[in-house]
């Protein structure tokens, strides 16, 4: 039953929930409130008082907006709705004697502060602040904490907001941070001086409402004002995480999160935030072409005619890496399949059925994580697999699901069952009464370590049979960015990989996880001199994902597109442009000569990538179950940071592997 109540707010009547803040109230009657410590998705810690607002016939002082529920308040003398002033005399005055509290001790850095131009603090104390201070004492100074190499600290602004310690805590489930002292000797510190051990950390530096948090790497590169802000799409897992390109002349200056309840909310991970120095380093800007075994630079012109002559009368494959967009697999499908070849996207061996997409999405959707109350997670790992996902689970458990784990003994940030790394553990749990289970909201999770193995077809089957008997949802997670969106338009080969390798000639697409065994001539197109690079007899520039247009499809199987930031250095060009150029070169071209009319027929193929951001329903489509191998579960992804050629491009994902291998190795002290 929901309980509404009718309250005014400045002379507006409005009808609002009783649960909810005043805060949240007067935001829905659209009366902004000044805020400092309140966020919307941690919990309410009442300790900035900036969002003090009048109650009418309440106490003779303002009241804190973030801390006080619409139920609490009480109705006028003839039962009228309650009164609430965001404007009043008393509200003006209180704001500004916050406000100047708050900046008794706060330094006069904003000319060398990094939060210049995007601080709530200014922007604040310009709204509601006064343009005078009354105090002459010194201002205190405090101790900068390091906190390793990606937030910067620089305490002496701190507000004591605690939104760092609430974050760390709730969201990302570490607990590392918090604050000390009373009084002027209250301070926001790391227990025991430690670095921060998550891979979310770098969301505190947006929350942080000053300067005191700030990031390291992009520390005095730039101003907002004179960055050009590009919306678009996360490559660096299969969540598909909505992200902001910032970028300063050609050059990507930092990556920031974009809101989307549906994905990942208002948090990226760390990988995704700080990959950005991997995109200008070891580049391909210009063709190569391997002659008596080195490789030697060419043009455009001269590497099309070589690979057209390479390919003429072979039996050719393609391989799709996993951050192709979906433009880019659909035009080189297109390609190999009219020379009679094959191409595959399944580069790890993952066992995912082809044209059975509750095979290989699943039928649940992120969002569905928010209201379970049972999540079972199979061969995952979802704190390196993709972070932000399990903040989500970490957030289900912390409203009461029970996680259970089958496959290794991880830290998945939150407390859960694990029941052994034994896939017939499956057959185990079909076999028992699931009738209680099924009224509770559940979902199941299968991760690519289950499915990338000789008998993940068999194990995939098991999980969604045990799906189907215990009424739960059911989701896939991938490793892979561009694995849905090529799955969708068929780009599978009857033999899986094997099919492809046993090709005269490989077209390998940007995939740099696997090893080409010798023998076939390889093409390789990508954007960094990665490992297919290495292997490869002829090189193809293409962008990289900031610098072309493209779809990706997410793990749930939502469409979404990213768009072009920057262009790509050199001579590199667009991934489906050099596949149109191929094959005018070939004498197949093919018919379509802008991405506009490539998308048109992308659609017209598989209608559902058309409706973006939409989420399709999957028909459910069980698999015939077979028997599962004895060994146990492996991992997917070894090292969070290293996982695609940009990420092994980027410097600080190099120094932050080897942190996480030395704390790994680390000796813990008996004491």
């Amino acid at each position: 039953m929901s309980d509404i109540r009718k309250i005014i707010i400045d002379g507006k009547e409005v009808e609002t929930e009783g649960a909810m803040t005043l805060i949240q109230a007067c935001e829905q009657a659209g009366v902004e409130i000044p805020r400092f410590c309140y966020h919307e998705r941690l919990s309410i810690a009442g300790n900035c008082r900036m969002c003090l607002v009048e109650v009418v016939g309440g106490p003779p002082k303002p009241a804190a907006s973030c801390a006080m529920q619409v139920k609490d308040l009480r109705p006028g003398p003839e039962g009228q709705p309650p009164v609430v002033k965001t404007n009043s005399p008393m509200v003006k005055k209180a704001r500004e004697g916050v406000m100047e509290f708050l900046l008794i001790n706060h330094p006069l850095d904003c000319p060398i502060c990094d939060q210049g131009g995007e601080c709530d603090l200014q922007d604040q104390a310009m709204a509601y602040g006064v343009d005078f201070s009354r105090y002459r004492e010194p201002k205190r100074a405090t101790e900068d904490l390091d906190l390793g190499p990606l937030v910067e600290t620089h305490m002496t602004r701190c507000i004591s907001c605690t939104r760092c310690v609430r974050f760390t805590t709730e969201v990302a489930g570490i607990h590392m941070m918090g604050q000390t002292g009373r009084g002027e000797d209250a301070e926001i510190t790391s227990y025991l001086g430690q670095t921060l051990d998550s891979n979310l950390q770098g969301n505190i530096i947006d929350l942080c409402p000053v300067g005191a948090l700030v990031s390291k790497p992009y520390a005095f590169t730039a101003r907002p004002w004179e960055l050009t802000k590009t919306e678009s799409i996360d490559v660096m897992d299969a969540l598909g995480s909505n992200i902001r390109v910032d970028t300063k002349g050609r050059e990507v200056m930092r990556f920031l999160p974009r809101n989307h309840d549906g994905v990942n909310e208002e948090w990226i991970s760390d990988k995704t935030r700080f990959v950005w120095d991997g995109l200008k380093r070891q580049r391909l800007d210009t063709p190569y072409i391997r002659e008596n075994g080195k490789l030697r630079k060419a043009e455009w012109p001269e590497a099309l005619a070589a690979v057209a002559a390479a390919m003429k009368g072979k039996k050719v494959g393609g391989l799709i890496g996993d951050l192709v967009s979906v433009e880019a697999a659909y035009a080189l499908k297109s390609l190999i399949e009219g020379q009679g070849g094959s191409v595959e996207c399944r580069t790890d061996g993952a066992k995912l059925p082809a044209g059975n997409r509750s095979g290989y999405v699943g039928t649940a959707t992120i969002e569905d994580l928010d209201s379970a109350e049972a999540i079972m997670i199979i061969g995952a790992n979802p704190a390196i697999e993709a972070p932000v996902l399990n903040a989500r689970i970490r957030k289900a458990w912390s409203r009461g699901a029970d996680v259970g784990v089958i496959g290794p003994k991880v830290d998945l940030t939150y407390e859960h069952d694990h029941l052994g790394n034994d896939p017939s553990m499956m057959t185990e749990l079909l076999k028992r009464d699931h009738s209680d289970v099924g009224d509770k909201a559940s979902v199941i999770i299968i991760g690519q370590a289950a499915l990338a193995r000789e008998d993940g077809a068999a194990i995939l089957a098991e999980a969604m049979a045990l799906a189907e008997s215990t009424k739960s949802g059911f989701m896939v997670l991938h490793t892979a960015a561009g694995r849905v969106g090529a799955m969708d338009i068929g780009a599978t080969a009857a033999g899986g990989i094997t099919d492809v390798l046993g090709a005269d000639v490989i077209y390998n697409l940007g995939a740099d996880e696997g090893d080409i065994p010798a023998g076939p001539f390889v093409i390789y197109q990508g954007s960094h001199g990665d490992r297919g690079a290495h292997r490869a007899d002829i090189i193809l520039p293409g962008a990289a994902y900031t610098e072309e247009a493209g779809l990706f499809v997410n793990t749930e199987g939502r469409p979404q597109l990213a768009q072009r930031a920057g262009f790509a250095p050199g001579q590199a060009k667009e991934n489906w442009a050099i596949l149109r150029a191929l094959s005018a070169e070939m004498g197949a071209t093919l018919p379509y000569d802008s991405l506009d009319a490539l998308r048109k027929q992308l659609v017209k193929d598989v209608p559902h990538l058309g409706k973006v951001d939409k989420v399709a329903k999957n028909a459910w489509q069980p698999l015939p179950r077979g028997n599962i191998g004895k060994a146990a579960f492996g991992v997917a992804i070894a090292d969070f940071y290293l996982t695609n050629p940009i990420a092994r491009a980027s410097q600080l994902m190099a120094e932050l592997s080897a942190n996480a291998a030395a704390r790994a190795a680390k000796p813990m002290a008996a004491e």
